[in-house]
């Protein structure tokens, strides 16, 4: 599906297996940036912050680490840091049920904001936006904004990952040839979606010391059909997303994650520009503590995510509630580990930066963490409020 198919809500929701790849947020060529932001503001929709029907669908969701955060984050003026808009990688499913959360509780507003547009996906690239100035944060990935900083030395910084774990797997059927180990991808078909998602497999295969001789390539689509229909042993995926889809079809899904296996990359990092860093401090640090508080609750209630999903935000899209709350299950491992336990959500460790670091260079991209990274605004914020940090 391209990023730019004219469909309907409804006929979106029948393609959900048809997951964005990499492409989608790596980036335009230098004089396609001009182009998007001359017309991205037609093709999108926007949310205004802290809607009655959703405050309503959230009231269930009532966790004890919400409250810590709450009580941490000390409510500011209405409007002091005026309007933000924030540019969602995809349809409002419930991979943003973090912002969903902070948006139908009052949380942007609590922390400043007359307004948080949340303005839904897909685009081309998050990070061409920022650029453009059409908004103020992308929603992006480290392969997106590194190339566009070493491509066209672009001023963006990622000041935060709500992915700990990227979710791009290769997905393979127990009904078929299982895939479990980056071995077993010798000798089978894969199918791999043309683009970037090739450049991210060649990686992943050269972290694992595997020529791409020893399998056979062949371009698909973002649905999953071609591994159902048993053309392909191996499918380009989502952890998140298609083994869900496969499931649903009776067959027992098999994942191998990219990011346990040599290539950790983080997703959904905050991309702004350095000029907002310099000039809005207090109000990329006002955001943060919003989206903190509404990605606690969203991990400590997978089922209140769901049903503020499936009745709200993404109610035109025909999804269920039970679905989404297995997937919201299964995104919070992506989301919370041990080190955001320790340090909070979206910060990643100086070990992780150099692993991100290692993995931009087997998928073609070098750089350093200095110049792709600025976490000194979450460390502020967790500093300015120790209660953020729920565990």
């Amino acid at each position: 599906m391209s990023p730019r198919d004219p469909q309907s809500p409804a006929r979106l929701a029948a393609h959900l297996s048809s997951r964005r790849s990499f492409l989608r947020l790596a980036g335009l060529s230098a004089a396609g940036v001009g182009a998007l932001a001359a017309c991205s503001s037609g093709g999108t929709t926007a949310t205004s912050s802290a809607s009655s029907a959703a405050s309503s669908a959230a009231s269930s969701a009532a966790s004890s680490g919400a409250t810590a955060a709450s009580s941490a984050a000390g409510a500011v003026a209405p409007g002091t840091y005026g309007d933000i808009a924030v540019q969602l990688s995809w349809i409002k499913n419930i991979e943003f049920a973090g912002e969903f959360f902070a948006d139908s509780k009052g949380y942007y507003t609590e922390a400043g904001f007359s307004k948080v547009d949340l303005v839904t996906g897909p685009v081309d690239s998050a990070d061409a936006l920022v650029l453009a100035g059409t908004v103020d944060v992308g929603l992006s990935a480290p392969d997106a904004t590194a190339r566009f900083i070493v491509e066209q030395g672009a001023p963006l910084k990622i000041i935060g990952s709500t992915f700990q774990k990227n979710p791009f797997c290769i997905l393979s059927l127990e009904e078929g040839k299982p895939i479990r180990t980056p071995e077993d991808l010798k000798g089978k078909t894969l199918g791999i979606q043309a683009g970037t998602n090739q450049t991210i497999f060649e990686g992943f295969l050269k972290a694992n010391g595997i020529d791409p001789s020893e399998l056979t390539q062949t371009v698909v689509q973002y649905e999953p059909s071609p591994l159902t229909e048993k053309t392909v042993d191996g499918f380009m995926a989502y952890t998140v997303n298609e083994p869900f889809i496969v499931k649903a079809q009776g067959f027992t899904p098999v994942v191998l994650a990219f990011a346990d296996n040599g290539l950790p990359l983080t997703a959904e990092t905050f991309t702004v520009l350095q000029d907002t860093i310099d000039s809005d401090r207090e109000k990329l640090k006002a955001f943060l503590k919003a989206e903190i508080r509404g990605w606690t609750d969203a991990v400590a209630d997978p089922a209140g995510s769901a049903k503020l999903v499936v009745e709200t935000y993404g109610a035109d899209l025909g999804l269920n509630v039970e679905g989404q709350t297995e997937q919201a299950t299964a995104q919070n491992e992506l989301v919370a580990s041990a080190d955001t336990a320790a340090n909070g959500l979206f910060t990643l460790t100086e070990a992780l930066q150099a692993q991100i670091i290692e993995a931009l260079a087997l998928v073609g991209v070098t750089i350093d963490a200095a110049t792709l990274f600025d976490l000194s605004l979450l460390d502020e914020v967790y500093t300015e409020n120790p209660d953020l940090i729920t565990g």
